[in-house]
């Protein structure tokens, strides 16, 4: 994590602009995030507050890792403008995370034990999908199956978002023939009574999250769902309503291969497997960092905040 030395965790503007970030950068960020919620740029100062811990007291969050390849915490962690450690980790109060903490062993074990016995209840991030099989031997942490962890901590959590494909829906560790019998959140522990709010992708997009985290500190309760656990706001067109080749696909120009000048003009690229007709995400308005995404930079979509992706949208270029 980038660390502000001397100063203080609860002033998040003096820790913005140590790194350079000033008070436009930030409100520019904040609407940002509310255009991908749906809302107006007047919003956005309500959400520099909740992002600043100025809408109450500060959430307690744990982080639970999975079967994963922690992509999903490298694209929040390396988002920029602005750095999200500096900002995010200060609104909500992250009592455990494998990946960033630094304690180890037996002090991470007591910051787990800590945190999901807090008084005020705590939040609930899982990354990975859950194996399930053999009682769950496939996957351990500290010596524990993750099935098992996952078992004692999210019946307690206040709120959970399985956060990227493999939480909410198995992804690629669940794909055939899925020797480990890894599911999603909802699927491990639905009969809990755990409802995991989904925020699917490979990875997905941190605005998503971040957005969903917003709505929870402003307006005290998770965005409303689709179907299969996505919030609306973020999920609710396919990519392919907002493609912006949507035009080329509605007056028949396909490009019949990457190589050729119909790629690079940027028709169309159904005919080389995009599988945006089916998928729906909001890739092409909200771009990763801000600056692009898989179509617009010559690749089709391989569906991947759909549930079992890797089997139903394959092959990926037909």
């Amino acid at each position: 994590m980038r660390v502000a030395v001397g100063l203080a965790k609860d002033n998040v503007e003096e820790r913005l602009r140590a790194h350079g970030i000033n008070r436009r950068q930030f409100l520019k960020y904040c609407t940002a995030v509310a255009a991908a919620m749906g809302l107006g740029p007047s919003l956005a100062p309500r959400i520099a507050r909740a992002l600043t811990g100025k809408e109450g007291k500060r959430p307690c969050v744990v982080y639970l890792h999975n079967a994963e390849c922690t992509g999903c915490s490298e694209a929040f962690l390396r988002t920029t403008n602005p750095y999200l450690d500096a900002l995010l980790f200060d609104a909500i109060s992250l009592e455990y995370q494998e990946t960033i903490m630094a304690a180890a062993g037996e002090a991470a074990e007591e910051a787990l034990h800590s945190a999901i016995h807090n008084p005020d209840g705590f939040i609930c991030i899982v990354e990975g999908g859950i194996p399930t099989a053999g009682n769950g031997m496939y996957g351990k942490v500290a010596n524990r199956t993750m099935l098992s962890i996952n078992e004692e901590v999210l019946p307690k959590a206040k709120a959970v978002i399985a956060y990227g494909t493999c939480a909410a829906y198995g992804g690629i560790q669940a794909a055939a023939p899925n020797p480990t019998g890894a599911k999603g959140v909802n699927a491990a522990f639905g009969a809990l009574g755990v409802s995991a709010v989904n925020i699917p992708g490979c990875p997905p997009n941190p605005i998503n999250i971040v957005g969903t985290i917003v709505h929870y500190l402003t307006e005290g309760k998770l965005p409303e769902l689709d179907s299969i656990g996505r919030p609306n706001i973020f999920f609710g067109k396919s990519v392919h309503e907002l493609c912006e080749r949507r035009p080329h696909f509605d007056a028949g120009r396909f490009a019949d291969s990457f190589g050729s000048d119909e790629a690079r003009q940027g028709w169309c690229l159904y005919n080389l497997g995009c599988k945006g007709p089916q998928t729906y995400n909001n890739c092409p308005t909200v771009l990763f960092n801000g600056t692009n995404w898989p179509v617009a930079a010559g690749h089709p979509c391989i569906g991947c905040s759909e549930p079992d992706f890797w089997d139903h949208m394959s092959p990926f270029y037909s």
